[in-house]
């Protein structure tokens, strides 16, 4: 008998939650990567055609969904509160004593943690089902990030019989360094900024609105508290037995924990940990007490920001002596500038130390940074570490403050400064350092929608001569790509290649608003890019518009308009813009899509918003469509939309529109609206053309 799809589902959901754990927690997997990835597909392509066998618990909700508009709040009961911090063995004797003071005669045991720098988050299962997760917020309101923190594959997403039917967690989530290195590897090999620490990558992972985004950076977890109500009839279980219990549910906890009987074992365990904290694969930023009995901790109370039975004990950030031998100018991905310390190696919290950031230019002459300058340099969560302070008395006779450059190290081009900003750019469209990333922007959905150019054809076309600025991908053919060798020695193909070549072909004709944003000039979204083509209408009229034209653009202040002044000026950019019109690129805005100066409006004042997908055409187009006749296009449902646009697999946007009462069109709807607006615009233009 053929297996039912409820069944197979069942099966493949226990199985891939079974090597989850395998692999995740005790190491051991049973099967191959690829072989795990053949029974999740399976599972994804059951859920895709039964909808209603996808489960909160299901393996396939860590890959990441649709893009949410933002996040919910929730109250955190009780309050995620604080710590107080100590920073030497004096403060935590002090806290100690106060503890002794409020509970004379009372014998502490303590618990010691590695205290994980990281991003807080409470974690909710009920009836064994993880059903929310929430980030800290101010302690006491917090954003849910369900979402994201299902994408944790170290976090289960449905506990053991054993757990109990309502389980509150609070966690840490954190990227591992490893994970980190890798990230950042990508983002270079990719001409992107790095980031800076895994700390600030993680805060800013929880938080992105895309899931799927999420499930790439491969965030990890630490659970550290049990919450279990004062008022509970049973005896509760310490906080040390609270830690083996959550680990036996499938929790991930850390399993460096200590239990210590007086001072002297915590100093140690302190100690212990401070030397050996560059061995681990994740930063730490110190070690948290707590008090272990649970009866104590509820007479200890708390303040108004901080539990009294618990304090962290702070490492100092990591430093060490070294010189500075040069000081180097990198451009980023946008062009900027940044100034970077080429050191003496130096070993630094387990690694081997090579370069500093020195931030910007304005932040290198506060510091007076010099050639042959003896520093203290100080790595604390950071991977590129940072100059500290510099040992001035120590200068020869022969140094000299280091002059910020005039010209781009890379492309010779003239460096630009924008107001208000501490960063030099290159805006050289041209420029090596930033043309592979300014490829891969151009190449995208939203701008020239080009077939193929993923990270990988784009760094064999840049790091191979073929391509040096969008204009050259118009001249690629077939012979030149099929040719091209992939990491496992297999060409690209002919097939790939022709249908690249034939994209390239298409993207000729998209239009100048998608042109507009493909350019990449800085701070020029595709909203603003639409709204450019609308009022200046070609390319030369917009190169050739004054700063005060600019600014009469809706959404266009001053800081866009000089950036697009800045583009428009460069001699090479200049030169990139005629090569693309000669390839036949379209620099005008076609006329259907602009109305008559001085014409009615017949969507003015309407508001639309759009998801899900849509047939023969992006939201964004569609987007156009709607503001060329006056309609504004904004990215949430309230009670001031007018329509929701809701094309396949619409998502939550569609639900509030329910709630809100929100009329929701389908693509056809849309369509019919749109052709009766346009009808009535040609006929009212038509009525205001002067006679010849």
């Amino acid at each position: 008998m053929t297996e039912s799809p409820e069944a197979r589902a069942a099966f493949l959901r226990e199985e891939l939650q079974r090597h989850e754990r395998l692999y995740y927690q005790d190491a051991e997997p049973e099967i191959s990567d690829r072989e795990f990835d053949r029974l999740m597909a399976e599972l994804a392509a059951i859920e895709e055609e039964h909808p209603a066998l996808r489960t909160a618990d299901s393996p396939t909700q860590r890959v990441g969904g649709e893009p949410t508009e933002g996040f919910e709040q929730v109250e955190h009961t009780p309050p995620m509160l604080s710590l107080d911090n100590t920073y030497d063995h004096d403060e935590i004797e002090e806290w100690c004593g106060r503890l002794t003071r409020l509970l004379p005669d009372t014998e502490f045991e303590f618990i010691c943690e590695l205290k994980v720098d990281g991003v807080s988050l409470s974690l909710l299962y009920e009836d064994g089902v993880l059903t929310q997760a929430a980030t800290r917020g101010n302690g006491r309101v917090g954003d849910i990030v369900t979402a994201n923190a299902r994408t944790i594959r170290t976090l289960p997403l449905r506990l053991p019989a054993s757990a109990p039917a309502r389980l509150l967690v609070r966690a840490e989530t954190y990227m591992r360094r490893s994970t980190f290195a890798a990230l950042n590897e990508e983002r270079g090999a990719a001409g992107q900024e790095l980031y800076a620490n895994p700390r600030n990558t993680t805060a800013g992972t929880v938080r992105l609105l895309d899931s799927r985004d999420v499930a790439r950076r491969r965030l990890d977890l630490a659970c550290y508290e049990w919450v279990q109500p004062a008022d509970d009839a049973e005896e509760r279980p310490s906080h040390g037995e609270c830690l083996t219990a959550l680990a036996e549910f499938g929790l991930p906890v850390n399993d460096s924990w200590r239990r210590c009987k007086g001072l002297g074992e915590v100093a140690a365990y302190c100690n212990e940990w401070r030397e050996k904290r560059g061995e681990l694969d994740f930063e730490i930023d110190g070690v948290v007490v707590k008090v272990d009995d649970p009866e104590l901790r509820d007479r200890l109370g708390a303040t108004a920001k901080a539990p009294r039975w618990a304090v962290a004990f702070k490492f100092e950030a990591e430093q060490a002596e070294t010189v500075v031998r040069a000081i180097n100018a990198q451009v980023g991905r946008t062009g900027a500038v940044t100034p970077v310390a080429e050191l003496e190696p130096v070993l630094v919290a387990g690694t081997t130390v090579k370069r500093a950031t020195l931030h910007n230019y304005e932040d290198l002459a506060r510091k007076d940074v010099r050639v042959g300058d003896a520093v203290v340099i100080e790595k604390g969560g950071d991977i590129i570490p940072k100059v500290v302070s510099v040992f001035e008395e120590r200068r020869g006779p022969e140094s000299k403050p280091f002059a910020p450059p005039t010209q781009c190290s890379v492309c010779d081009e003239t460096l630009y400064q924008p107001e208000e900003e501490a960063l030099l750019r290159c805006v050289n469209a041209a420029c090596p350092a930033v043309v592979r990333e300014a490829i891969r922007h151009f190449a995208s959905r939203n701008a020239m929608d080009i077939e193929g150019m993923g990270d990988w054809l784009v760094g064999e076309l840049v790091g191979g001569g073929l391509v040096r600025d969008p204009a050259d991908l118009y001249g690629l053919t077939v012979e030149k790509l099929a040719d091209l060798k992939k990491t496992n020695d297999a060409r690209l193909g002919e097939k790939a290649a022709a249908r690249t070549v034939a994209s390239l072909e298409e993207s000729k004709q998209r239009s100048l608003s998608r042109l507009i944003y493909a350019l990449g000039i800085r701070f020029v979204g595709d909203s603003t890019a639409s709204l450019l083509a609308r009022r200046f209408r070609t390319v030369d009229d917009l190169a050739k518009a004054s700063a005060e034209e600019l600014e009469e653009v809706d959404d266009v202040g001053a800081r866009i308009a000089e950036s697009v002044g800045a583009f428009f000026d460069s001699e090479r950019n200049q030169d990139l813009l005629e090569r693309l019109r000669a390839e036949g690129l379209r620099f005008e805005e076609e006329a259907a899509a602009v109305a008559d100066e001085g014409a009615d409006q017949p969507l003015e004042g309407k508001v639309f918003v759009l998801t899900g997908s849509l047939e023969g055409m992006t939201r964004n187009e569609a987007g156009a469509r709607i503001k060329a006749l006056g309609g504004k296009v904004t990215g949430s449902v309230s009670s001031r939309t007018t329509y929701l646009v809701a094309g396949e697999k619409a998502g939550s946007k569609l639900r509030k529109a329910e709630q809100l009462g929100v009329e929701v069109l389908d693509q056809a709807g849309l369509e019919e609206l749109l052709a009766g607006a346009g009808s009535r615009l040609a006929h009212t233009a038509s009525r205001r053309r002067p006679e010849r």
